[in-house]
């Protein structure tokens, strides 16, 4: 397998859907959302086997200080490839002069996370408000 990395925007609807839906994620349902999302980030990296979308990283950023990692996915058929982590290299490497890069890690990501230098804030939490597309 030969993995080929790249920083482009634009995504037809049907890779980002099958990639997303691929690790269960909800947004999958709204392909054409995802598709405007991803010409607004400040930063997309994929990661391509062939023709097939199998990863990806997006990041959003006030431009000196802060990045913030908003996705990070990788198809579970190509998971424990370092997929995943070289797509975090290539975020850590864009942003190593900024302040701060954040990260939203579930549970059982926090190991990932934590092996790619992340470290979990002891006096902080996250809080979202999720909103149901209709």
């Amino acid at each position: 397998m030969n993995i080929k990395y790249t920083d482009k925007h634009n995504f037809n609807k049907n890779e980002l859907e099958e990639l997303f839906l691929s690790v269960d994620w909800s947004s999958g349902h709204y392909p054409e959302k995802l598709c405007v999302a991803m010409k607004n980030f400040n930063t997309v990296f994929s990661a391509y086997d062939n023709d097939k979308l199998v990863g990806m990283v997006c990041a959003m950023d006030d431009g000196v200080m802060n990045a913030y990692v908003h996705y990070l996915l990788v198809n579970p058929e190509y998971q424990d490839q370092m997929i995943g982590r070289t797509l975090i290299d290539m975020i850590k490497e864009k942003y190593e002069s900024y302040l701060r890069i954040a990260v939203i890690a579930y549970d059982n990501e926090m190991n990932f996370y934590n092996n790619c230098g992340f470290e979990k804030s002891k006096d902080a939490s996250p809080m979202f408000i999720t909103s149901l597309w209709t």
